[in-house]
């Protein structure tokens, strides 16, 4: 079975300290940008997920909350990084297929949700 170039990482830079956020150039040359607010947001552990389809079609009221940073980035193997984020949070587990799913740029967001890998 050959691994889907779309999910393989070529290179990936995670900028902690200016708090830029992940660069990841992918195998299929694609270049990815994500800052770690997007990032938190976007957590797939079962904890935030759950709280995303909760608030799903509510209005909720715009709070202001300090942009959480990363303070600490780990690999999981040769297939995830784990972030420990500034508002404590450390459980999401990002795989670089979930990188590569809610890659922000113009380009991936076009795409029918079929054809994202």
């Amino acid at each position: 079975m050959t691994a889907d170039p779309r999910t393989q990482p070529t290179g990936v830079k995670i900028h902690l300290s200016s708090g830029a956020g992940v660069d990841i150039t992918w195998a299929d040359g694609h270049q990815s940008h994500y800052d770690f607010h997007y990032l938190r947001e976007r957590c797939p552990c079962a904890t935030c997920r759950d709280a995303r389809e909760k608030a799903a079609g509510k209005i909720l009221l715009p709070l202001y909350k300090e942009k959480p940073r990363a303070l600490q980035a780990e690999p999981v193997g040769h297939y995830a990084v784990r972030f420990t984020f500034s508002d404590g949070h450390a459980t999401g587990i990002y795989s670089f297929e979930h990188f590569r799913e809610i890659c922000p740029c113009a380009e991936c967001r076009s795409l029918p949700a079929t054809q994202r890998p």
